[in-house]
């Protein structure tokens, strides 16, 4: 897997998806539970960037997407689709930033037990917008370049890094952590349509 696709992990929890991996580390049992979301992200990103492997390889199949170096390739196409479409998204979080709350489930996770963790880390990954679009131009990526599924792997485990971070700093920095935790989680809660908008351009930046 080329080095530019992974800065792309970082836009795969961007928003909710980091939101709910802060929750639950200051849960009741937050090694256990982060760890259940932790393996439910792992297996989201596996399963949708080979499914979109998948979509990309028959589509490739009758029309060739083109060499990487190629503008008016059909890779690039559908690259400036997908930048398209992260625009429009920006746009939308922008315009109705006064009113855009953060999803009512998340307050729901404060009580989550692994089930439900692995259940939320499948669901932010694999029903969430912002990561489909990453999906499929990591899908379109590899098909453009040819590279087997093997390659997916060093994605899925810096996404799987990414998602880990509250964790980690939970298990180096224990009290502090612990402590700074829930100011990070009110700020994120405030600012959830800003950090929307700074995933998308980054997302939009990686592309072009």
């Amino acid at each position: 897997m080329d080095l530019e696709i992974f800065p792309l992990a970082v836009t795969m929890m961007a928003g909710p998806q980091i939101m709910s991996a802060i929750i639950l580390v200051t849960t009741r049992r937050p090694v256990l539970v982060s760890l259940a979301f932790l393996l439910g992200v792992a297996v989201a990103v596996t399963a949708g960037v080979a499914v979109t492997r998948g979509v990309f390889d028959l589509l490739g199949a009758g029309v060739s997407l083109g060499e990487p170096s190629e503008h008016g390739s059909a890779g690039k196409i559908i690259q400036l689709v997908l930048v398209g479409l992260l625009v429009l998204m920006a746009l939308r979080n922008y315009v109705r930033r006064a009113t855009i709350e953060p999803p009512h489930w998340l307050g729901a996770l404060m009580e989550a037990g692994p089930r439900r963790a692995l259940r939320t880390g499948l669901l932010v990954v694999l029903f969430m917008p912002s990561d489909i679009v990453v999906m499929l131009t990591v899908g379109a990526h590899m098909e453009q370049h040819d590279v087997g599924f093997a390659g997916v792997l060093p994605f899925v485990g810096a996404t799987v890094a990414v998602a880990a971070l509250p964790l980690l700093l939970l298990l180096l920095f224990h009290r502090r952590a612990e402590r700074a935790m829930p100011g990070v989680r009110a700020w994120m809660n405030n600012h959830s349509w800003l950090i929307n908008i700074i995933s998308c351009l980054v997302f939009i930046a990686l592309i072009l």
